[in-house]
């Protein structure tokens, strides 16, 4: 564990980074703001079961919050979700219903229409959290030196430091939805 004091440090940029006022958080983590600004001041005194509802609130990882080390996991998770239901073919899907919320913030997805290719994905690195869903088609995305295929309904989460990119695989056009929330 760092240093208490870096503890309430991270507190306060989290807090200061999602637009807070320390009478705001206090008041929705139901804590006095007086005892609340002294977390802030001295992270020894804060109880581990206040950093995980602040952990949760912010998605952010309660470790990183302790320790300043990011404890996500380097390695990539592909999984089905809804029973492949594509979306946008439903008569009540619309596109703003699919905003993501990041902290406080709301990120309105990117709808990206790719061509068929068999070229190899060019691969880009950044800060920020990566979402991705395929509306319809099929893309092949590159993440290091694997690839993975995603077809309707699936969902890939992965550290988006990684170098990344995708590409059609299929022979039709497919519509690729990402969210990148710095």
């Amino acid at each position: 564990m760092n240093d208490y004091n870096e503890i309430g440090a991270r507190l306060r940029e989290l807090r200061e980074v999602s637009d807070y006022t320390i009478e705001e958080l206090a008041a929705q983590l139901h804590i006095n703001p007086e005892v609340y600004a002294s977390y802030e001041e001295n992270g020894k005194d804060v109880p581990i079961s206040v950093i995980y509802e602040i952990a949760n609130k912010f998605k952010v990882d309660f470790t990183e919050i302790v320790t300043g080390q990011s404890a996500k996991l380097e390695t990539y998770h592909l999984i089905r979700r809804g029973g492949g239901k594509v979306i946008n073919r439903n008569p009540e899907y619309h596109f703003e219903d699919l905003a993501y919320r990041y902290a406080n913030k709301v990120m309105q997805p990117l709808l990206v229409t790719l061509e068929p290719t068999d070229a190899v994905a060019k691969l880009i690195c950044h800060s920020g959290q990566e979402f991705n869903l395929v509306l319809e088609g099929t893309v092949i995305v590159t993440l290091g030196d694997r690839e993975f295929t995603l077809t309707a309904g699936d969902s890939i989460y992965f550290n988006p430091t990684i170098p990344h990119g995708q590409r059609c695989g299929g022979e039709e056009k497919a519509r690729f939805l990402t969210v990148i929330a710095e």
